[in-house]
């Protein structure tokens, strides 16, 4: 064991778990015994290079305190979107960051975010490795979107999965009242992955409604087909619930609606993007004429806490408790990766895959989770996700 401190920040979107995921590694390293500081990052890489640092045994002293931050939304070290320059670009950021962790003594660096944090992961690793830097990196998943290469799911998307879910279930239940003809459609995150617009399908299963028709931005999206298969479900019957992803793409790889989105771009290159539903409201209008309305579930469902799945809050701790001892064992430029054994019962461990697996890739929903038609996923999809969503937590209450 190497004895020193440790580092943690989280980066990216925030998550329902990504601070049970924080707490997990807080324990973790307070237990290795090779630890003794416990640094958090505020704003992930950013604040570190400005050296925003919090004691993290005193911000989360006793077991009450990690009740509370595994049960807390977002993240409390706060976030950024910061993209290192390749390791060898003669950059003098590594020469600051690594003096930074040498002035603090910190010979752990753990990073919990998504696939770009997994890039900043593999740079950092890739760098100590040049210039024989005794420092250990670890990357620690988290995304609401799934889409992380290498492991069965990520930590974060079982709570985001299960308010999809619930919510478009309560729309459905909303729209079914009355007997005039109405569309609605339902945004959903998702860029290029569409696993959690296929939670939207969930609570079929149970033989509940929900959406009728899903949309996914792994197959070319088809106005003419989108416009059929809406007509004959309003044959079938008067509300009609359509899901979306908001990284829907025609044929061309051109994103749905895009005249209406800004072409801003964040420092990875990633547009943003909204208004995919807008645009579908306005074709049904235009080309069917009948009530239509959409719906962007935009931020709420990445960081409800009301909604938590206990099934993902309590693999986000095990993670990062995994992910802290991994690094105590002599673990670097790796990420804890989720491997299933059994769905029913659900049953998965960690281990731990080269973060250069991860990085700069996405994990696509496959073909054959599709219908035959690409307007809804199927049975087998949703029996997979289903263990995900399961489980309540109890979240402390005040008037």
């Amino acid at each position: 064991m190497m004895k020193g401190n440790a580092v943690i920040g989280q980066s990216g979107g925030p998550t329902a778990a990504i601070n049970a995921t924080l707490s997990g590694v807080i324990l973790g390293a307070k237990e290795c015994g090779c630890i003794d500081k416990i640094y958090g990052m505020r704003n992930g890489i950013e604040g570190l290079l400005a050296e925003r640092l919090v004691d993290l045994r005193q911000a989360v002293a006793g077991p009450e305190d990690h009740y509370a931050l595994e049960r807390t939304p977002a993240s409390a070290l706060g976030s950024c979107r910061k993209k290192l320059p390749a390791p060898d670009s003669g950059d003098g950021i590594y020469e600051e960051i690594f003096g930074i962790l040498q002035k603090y003594d910190i010979k752990y660096f753990f990073y919990i975010g998504g696939n770009d944090s997994m890039d900043t992961v593999d740079k950092l690793s890739a760098y100590a490795a040049a210039h024989e830097i005794q420092v250990r990196f670890v990357g620690v998943p988290k995304t609401i979107d799934n889409d992380l290469c290498c492991t069965d799911h990520t930590p974060g998307f079982g709570s985001a999965a299960k308010y999809v879910a619930t919510t478009v279930q309560e729309i459905a239940r909303d729209c079914s009242v009355y007997t005039v003809r109405a569309v609605t459609v339902v945004e959903i995150m998702g860029r290029d992955a569409g696993w959690l617009t296929a939670a939207a399908g969930l609570p079929r299963l149970g033989g509940q409604i929900t959406a009728d028709l899903i949309y996914l931005p792994e197959k070319p999206f088809d106005q003419e087909k989108f416009i059929a298969a809406v007509r004959a479900e309003l044959d079938r019957k008067p509300n009609v619930v359509v899901a979306v992803s908001e990284g829907l793409r025609d044929a061309q790889g051109a994103y749905v609606g895009q005249s209406a989105q800004s072409g801003a771009v964040d420092t990875f290159g990633h547009k943003y993007l909204s208004g995919t539903a807008k645009y579908l409201e306005l074709l049904v209008k235009d080309r069917i004429g009948c009530k239509v309305r959409s719906v962007e579930l935009n931020l709420p469902q990445r960081c409800a806490g009301h909604l938590l799945s206990g099934a993902d809050i309590a693999e986000s701790v095990a993670v990062g408790r995994a992910s802290a001892e991994a690094a105590a064992d002599g673990a670097t430029g790796v990420m804890g990766a989720f491997v299933r054994e059994s769905t029913r019962p659900y049953r998965a461990h960690i281990e731990f895959v080269p973060v250069s697996r991860v990085c700069n890739k996405i994990k696509y929903v496959p073909d054959d989770c599709f219908n035959a038609s690409a307007d809804n996923v199927t049975d087998e999809l949703l029996i997979s996700i289903a263990p995900l969503v399961l489980g309540r937590v109890e979240i402390p209450e005040k008037n």
